[in-house]
């Protein structure tokens, strides 16, 4: 379903033929530099994670990570979206992408796309972003978007800046 554009991206529910494009995101060291969790090994890693990560939060919540997909080949390459985090009772906006498409204005295209929707199709008025100390381009992007630092904590055992907005 799809459920945002902008100029050069649409912004849709995950699907099973983006299997593969989730396993590539998730296995690439240099993209995981700031995740917290381990490179995925095989596809049915990936197969997991869109079964009962993914597509689990769409049941429960109504929402969950959106592929972001490029309007000119219709290939999927990242993904930008909300993600209900009990942890912190609020809804963080997420995003990873290949890195072939860094420094080229997606992330900000994507999530200034993405947080309106969070106000219609999630309900909330607030969201929050979880960045690791070091990850200089998504606190970067965090702060384009209006995002303020407004505390440390931890999450997965790691060390992260939880970035906020207003919606």
């Amino acid at each position: 379903m799809i459920l945002a554009a902008s100029d050069r991206l649409i912004l849709r529910h995950f699907q099973d033929d983006d299997l593969v494009a989730l396993f590539e995101m998730n296995r690439d060291p240099q993209i995981l530099t700031y995740i917290p969790s381990a490179p995925f090994q095989q596809l049915g890693d990936a197969e997991k994670v869109l079964k009962e990560v993914i597509y689990a939060d769409y049941e429960r919540y109504g929402y969950g990570r959106w592929a972001v997909e490029l309007k000119a080949s219709g290939e999927v390459i990242g993904f930008c979206g909300p993600k209900y985090l009990a942890d912190f009772d609020k809804v963080e906006l997420g995003y990873r992408y290949f890195s072939q498409y860094w420094r080229q204005g997606i992330g900000f295209e994507a999530a200034s796309t993405a947080l309106p929707l969070f106000k219609t199709l999630c309900g909330v008025d607030e969201a929050i972003a979880l960045i690791m100390p070091g990850n200089q381009a998504s606190a970067a992007l965090a702060h384009k978007l209006g995002m303020q630092i407004s505390a440390r904590s931890q999450f997965q055992g790691h060390d992260v800046d939880v970035f906020h907005t207003w919606l």
